[in-house]
């Protein structure tokens, strides 16, 4: 199994569409791996939203609102979930995109406040894409040597995605990564999870996970999109005052609202401490 200095939890989610800021999650499921244990503990869950599940939505998972219908909101698991994963480091398949985000606007919506502040996360579909860029389900079979019978069902992917990483580490240790640019990386590919994390996650990389701010080569944080992009985001939001409520009014993630705050008191304060 897995080398770990703490807890691992994969998750996966299943939603009433792909906006990760409007749409709700409508199934989870969860792995815990420990240092201590060998075996992962289980959760899944059904939610019902409480809003319509797109079509679209329903032609992949196959969930309909007559199985949620006496099913608990998000709301009534929302603690139980949030002390399940607890402090531990993150794992999913495009997860950092997608389960991510979503899972932190649900939380943030019942008044938890879920960060990512002091874990880890691994998107095993980034080691994938890097490595071997295919699906999840060509993923499985070709670390795994079997075919997925029940993809798209959350518990399912979880386990799948268990499997392709202990696959991926048994083929890539000790194999050298080589970038388009012909940038070789010695065997990142370990069973530990900060190497994994460093191999998926860029040094000059977004600070959130909707990709809306990042670090620029100085080390500053800076716009990732709108007419400030690449502009310093303390310096902008102090003198563009509009702007920074536009951030805080509109459909951004509550990740990016609490760091363009963070960010605009730290700016204001090192102004006040310059200045005395």
């Amino acid at each position: 199994m897995f080398n770990l200095t703490r807890s691992l939890v994969f998750f996966d989610i299943e939603s009433t569409g792909l906006n990760v800021i409007r749409d709700r999650i409508i199934q989870i499921a969860l792995i815990k791996y420990s240092k201590h244990e060998n075996e992962g503990i289980e959760k899944s869950y059904l939610i019902n939203p409480g809003i319509p599940i797109s079509e679209e939505a329903m032609s992949v998972h196959g969930i309909t609102p007559d199985m949620l219908r006496n099913k608990p909101s998000f709301q009534q698991v929302a603690q139980e979930i949030f002390d399940f994963i607890g402090d531990s480091d993150l794992a999913g398949y495009n997860s950092d995109r997608f389960d991510v985000p979503m899972l932190m606007e649900e939380f943030g919506r019942v008044g938890l406040d879920f960060n990512l502040d002091n874990r880890k996360t691994i998107d095993v579909q980034k080691i994938f894409y890097k490595m071997e860029p295919r699906t999840l389900q060509a993923a499985y079979k070709y670390y795994c040597h079997q075919e997925m019978t029940d993809a798209h069902d959350a518990l399912a992917d979880v386990k799948a995605t268990v499997a392709v990483l202990e696959g991926q580490i048994k083929m890539y240790e000790g194999v050298d990564y080589v970038d388009d640019k012909n940038n070789r990386i010695p065997s990142p590919i370990k069973n530990d999870v900060a190497a994994l994390y460093n191999f998926t996650n860029e040094t000059n990389k977004t600070i959130d996970v909707t990709q809306r701010l990042k670090y620029d080569l100085n080390g500053e944080i800076v716009f990732n999109f709108g007419k400030y992009i690449g502009k310093p985001v303390g310096k902008i939001l102090y003198e563009d005052r509009q702007y920074y409520q536009w951030i805080q009014d509109k459909d951004f993630s509550i990740q990016v609202k609490k760091l363009t705050q963070k960010i605009l008191k730290e700016y204001e304060q090192n102004l006040r401490d310059s200045s005395s």
